[in-house]
């Protein structure tokens, strides 16, 4: 055979081919189900209406040393004294020289200038500090952050826990802050 009679008969084949191809699909394909339901939500309008939530809610501030602090949550309710709870919070308190500290927790509530965060509080420094407590207690305008309960704490050099913790400005002007470990605090050395 010659090259433009292979061209010729590819030029009827494959078209045919493909439109048979194509026939099988529209025929073998399922057909719709009439009774299938559309996905709905499963929340209650009358709720979703009635109820005062704000979704995604964020806050930024500076505190009295200079630090910035960010608050974010996935879902924020006001309460009727002016404060009010957020789910899935995380707090960020950055140093006028850079260094910062996450504090992650489950639920927040706010009264003024007080946010206490629990439900697995945990903060994470920039020096590689990990520190869980039941609950931290955080102000927007000091720029402390406070765990009166016993604190876990994972440090680069091993674990320590202490009775309390506190995370605060270092009070000489430079913007640095302190962690502030006490209660009968032990370490567990790790070279």
């Amino acid at each position: 055979m010659t090259r433009s009679r292979i061209v010729a008969l590819l030029r009827v084949i494959l078209p045919l081919t493909a439109l048979a191809i194509l026939s099988v699909l529209f025929l073998l394909g399922r057909k719709p189900d009439p009774e299938a339901s559309i996905p709905y939500a499963d929340v209650d309008p009358r709720e979703l209406a009635e109820r005062q939530v704000v979704t995604s809610p964020s806050y930024a501030g500076v505190t009295e040393d200079g630090a910035q602090i960010s608050v974010t949550g996935d879902e924020a309710v006001p309460d009727k004294k002016g404060g009010g709870s957020a789910t899935a919070v995380r707090m960020t308190l950055r140093g006028r020289d850079g260094r910062a500290a996450d504090v992650s927790a489950g639920a927040a509530s706010l009264a003024g200038d007080q946010v206490r965060l629990g439900e697995g509080a945990r903060m994470t420094t920039a020096d590689g500090w990990v520190l869980t407590a039941p609950e931290f207690l955080a102000s927007t305008t000091a720029g402390t952050v406070v765990s009166d309960d016993e604190v876990n704490v994972r440090a680069p050099f091993g674990e320590l826990t202490a009775g309390r913790a506190e995370l605060r400005p270092s009070g000489d002007g430079s913007g640095d802050h302190v962690l502030d470990l006490s209660g009968g605090v032990r370490l567990i050395y790790r070279p």
